[in-house]
């Protein structure tokens, strides 16, 4: 199986200092710092990453899982929004929020709803962050 791979470089202290990170196909990358994290600081952050990486792969999931079904969507939209807050002395991801929209014709909402809550129970990054994260998803046909 590929391995995937990226890069960050951070300098300086923890407030005043910045980071760039790329991916290691060099398809993206970007700066960011501890405003761009902790705060409203236009920018990118780790958290984002993570959000896009989980939308990304729980869309490629749900077309799969309808196609195995019989029911090839022409469109899957997703959108992650993941959650960062301090729980005692650490900061921790504590929530990501689904919210799938698809279009698959002769599929009914039951089934839409049924085929997105699989695919977030078995997509990768959903595992990888399950039992640490809490999950909510909207699912819903257009």
């Amino acid at each position: 199986m590929p391995v995937r791979n990226a890069s960050a470089v951070w300098e300086g202290g923890l407030r005043g200092g910045k980071g760039n990170f790329k991916a290691g196909t060099s398809a993206f990358g970007g700066a960011y710092s501890f405003g761009t994290r902790f705060e409203e600081v236009p920018g990118t952050n780790p958290e984002e990453l993570i959000a896009a990486a989980h939308a990304a792969c729980l869309s490629m999931a749900l077309s799969g899982g309808l196609e195995r079904g019989g029911k090839t969507p022409t469109r899957i939209e997703t959108k992650a929004s993941c959650t960062i807050e301090r729980v005692g002395d650490a900061f921790r991801i504590t929530k990501m929020k689904l919210v799938v929209r698809g279009n698959v014709p002769g599929l009914d909402q039951a089934g839409f709803a049924k085929a997105a809550e699989d695919a977030k129970n078995g997509c990768p990054v959903s595992n990888a962050l399950k039992g640490n994260v809490a999950f909510e998803l909207d699912a819903k046909l257009e």
